[in-house]
C-alpha cells in the first residue's frame, strides 16, 4: 500500500491543481468539505456528470435525463471508446466534456451532481471525494465494497450537507410502494418469513460482457482502474467483466442480493439482520472468475417496534436451466405478498378459531366413549361461528404502463437537491444498512463463518483481520493514497 501511495503522490500535479482552484486544498490535493447546501432555483437546471460510462452508467444517465430541468455536462470513464460513444450519444448538440480522470469532473464549477457508476471498489473513494468537492451524489449499489467502509461515507455525507441517493431503483416502483402500504396496513398479519430469488441462465446475465477488440493499455487506464486492488498485468477480462472478481466487485450478493434486501427493508421498515450465513459454489461459469455463481443466504431479523422476528432466505443461481420466476415473498400469519418490480399478488388466508378434529388426527384413536366426551367438550368450547374461516382472498396489483422506477428514483434525488434536503428515499444510512448484510454474505462465504451484525449501530460484532495482505483503511484515508 505504501508503494501505491508514493506513486499516487508523484502523479497528482495537474489534477490536484485543478481541484485546488475550486476549494481550499488539503494535503495531497484533496479538497476541503463544502458543507453549505444551496437550494437550486426551481427555474434552474441541475447539471450533472456521470463517472463510469459502462452498462449501468448509460442506463443511469438515460434515466436521469428522463427528468425535467436536468442536463448532462460531463462524463468520465477509463476506456476511451466509451468517452467517444458518450460524445455521440449525449453530446450531439453540445460540446460534452469527457475525461479519463474523474477528478477533473469534481473540479468543474458547472457540475452540481455526479453519478458514481464505477466498479464497486471505487464507490466509497469517489463518493467521499465528490462530497468534499461540494457535489451532490447518486451512487450505484452497493454503496461500498467492504463492511468497514460504510461509516466513512455516512460521515462524509452528513458533514457535507449535500444530497445523496443510493441507486437501487426498484424501491421507487409502484409495486414495491404498494407492497409497503399493504404490510403497514397489517393485511398479512405478523411477518415470520421472507424468501427472494434472482436466477439467470445466460452468458451476458452471468456477466460475460462483450469486450471491444481495441482493448489495450493505450485505450484503457489500467493503473487507475486497479486503484488499491492488487497490482497485476493488464487483463481485458478483469476490466470489462469486473463483476467476476472479488478484487473489484461484490459478486452475486452485491449485484443482486442488494436489490432483494433493499426492497425488503423498504417494504418492512426493518433496519437489518443480526446473523448472516451464506453458502454456495462455482457450478457452471468456470471461466476464471473467483466468485460463486450459486449462492444462498439465511438471515435472522430480530423483533423491533416495526415487526416481529423473521427469517429471510435469499438465492441466486446462474445455472438455472429450469423455469425462472424471480419474485420476493413476504409471508405473514394471515397471508402473503408475492411481488416483483412490476406486479404484486396478495393472498389472504386466516385460520378459523376452532382447530377442528378428525381426518389425519388422533381423534380416531380414542375409544368411542372418549370420542363422545371429546365432542361434547369441543362443542361447548367452539360454537359454529368459530369453525369456519374467511374465504381465501386474492388481490392483484399491476404497475401502470408508464411507471418508470428508474426515472422516479432519480426524481426523488433531484427533488431533494432542489429543496436543499438530505432526505432521499435511499440515503447513505439506508444504503449502508442494505449493503452491509450482502457484504456479510460474502464474508460468510469466503471465510466460512456466521457473521454477527448490529443493525442499529451498523457495526460487526465479530470482525476478523483481513485474510489477504491488502488491508483497506477508512475511505477518508484511502482517497489520499490512491489514484482518485
Amino acid at each position: 500500500m505504501q508503494s501505491n501511495r508514493r506513486t499516487f503522490i508523484k502523479s497528482l500535479s495537474a489534477a490536484s491543481a485543478l481541484i485546488a482552484t475550486e476549494s481550499v486544498a488539503k494535503p495531497f490535493g484533496v479538497p476541503a468539505y463544502i458543507p453549505n447546501l444551496m437550494k437550486v432555483s426551481p427555474n434552474d437546471k441541475i447539471r450533472f456528470a456521470t463517472i463510469g460510462m459502462g452498462i449501468q452508467g448509460n442506463f443511469d444517465t438515460q434515466a436521469a435525463l428522463r427528468n425535467p430541468d436536468v442536463e448532462l455536462v460531463g462524463v468520465a470513464d477509463l476506456y476511451t471508446g466509451r468517452l467517444e460513444h458518450a460524445k455521440t450519444a449525449y453530446g450531439k448538440d453540445k460540446d460534452l466534456f469527457t475525461t479519463r480522470d474523474h477528478r477533473e469532473i469534481l473540479a468543474r464549477s458547472d457540475v452540481d451532481a455526479v453519478l458514481v457508476v464505477t466498479p464497486d471498489h471505487w464507490h466509497d473513494h469517489i463518493t467521499i471525494a465528490a462530497l468534499k468537492a461540494g457535489k451532490h451524489v447518486y451512487c450505484e449499489k452497493p454503496m461500498v465494497q467492504h463492511l468497514n467502509e460504510g461509516k466513512a461515507v455516512i460521515d462524509a455525507w452528513k458533514k457535507s450537507g449535500k444530497t445523496m441517493q443510493v441507486g437501487s431503483q426498484r424501491i421507487s416502483s409502484a409495486a414495491f410502494q404498494e407492497a409497503k402500504r399493504l404490510v403497514e396496513a397489517g393485511e398479512i398479519g405478523q411477518i415470520n418469513y421472507i424468501e427472494s430469488n434472482n436466477d439467470r441462465f445466460s452468458a451476458i446475465g452471468a456477466w460475460d460482457y462483450s469486450i471491444p477488440p481495441d482493448a489495450s493499455t493505450q485505450t484503457v487506464d489500467w493503473d487507475r482502474f486497479l486503484g488499491d486492488a492488487p497490482k497485476r498485468p493488464f487483463d481485458e477480462k478483469r476490466f470489462f467483466r469486473w463483476r467476476n472478481y472479488k478484487d473489484y466487485g461484490t459478486g452475486v450478493a452485491g449485484d443482486l442480493f442488494i436489490h432483494l434486501i433493499t426492497g425488503v427493508h423498504f417494504v418492512t421498515n426493518t433496519m437489518g439482520p443480526t446473523r448472516i450465513y451464506s453458502s454456495g459454489n462455482l457450478a457452471y461459469w468456470k471461466d476464471g472468475r473467483d466468485v460463486p455463481d450459486i449462492m444462498a443466504c439465511i438471515m435472522d431479523y430480530p423483533k423491533t417496534e416495526q415487526h416481529e422476528a423473521f427469517q429471510m432466505v435469499l438465492r441466486v443461481n446462474f445455472a438455472n436451466a429450469g423455469k425462472i420466476n424471480d419474485v420476493t415473498r413476504i409471508i405473514g400469519n394471515e397471508g402473503q405478498i408475492e411481488f416483483s418490480e412490476n406486479n404484486l399478488i396478495m393472498t389472504k388466508k386466516k385460520l378459523p378459531i376452532a382447530p377442528g378434529y378428525g381426518g389425519y388426527d388422533s381423534f380416531f384413536t380414542f375409544t368411542e366413549p372418549v370420542q363422545q366426551e371429546f365432542v361434547k367438550g369441543y362443542d361447548a368450547k367452539y360454537p359454529p361461528e368459530t369453525r369456519t374461516s374467511e374465504p381465501v382472498k386474492e388481490v392483484k396489483f399491476t404497475a401502470p404502463k408508464d411507471d418508470d422506477a428508474h426515472a422516479k428514483h432519480f426524481a426523488d434525488f433531484f427533488d431533494n437537491v432542489r429543496k436543499g434536503s438530505q432526505g432521499t428515499l435511499e440515503d447513505p444510512v439506508f444504503g449502508f444498512r442494505a449493503a452491509a448484510p450482502v457484504l456479510a454474505c460474502n464474508e460468510s462465504f469466503f471465510e466460512q463463518k456466521v457473521v454477527h451484525w448490529d443493525p442499529i449501530t451498523m457495526t460487526q460484532k465479530n470482525p476478523t483481520a483481513p485474510t489477504s495482505t491488502r488491508k483497506k483503511t477508512i475511505a477518508s484515508t484511502k482517497s489520499t493514497t490512491k489514484k482518485t
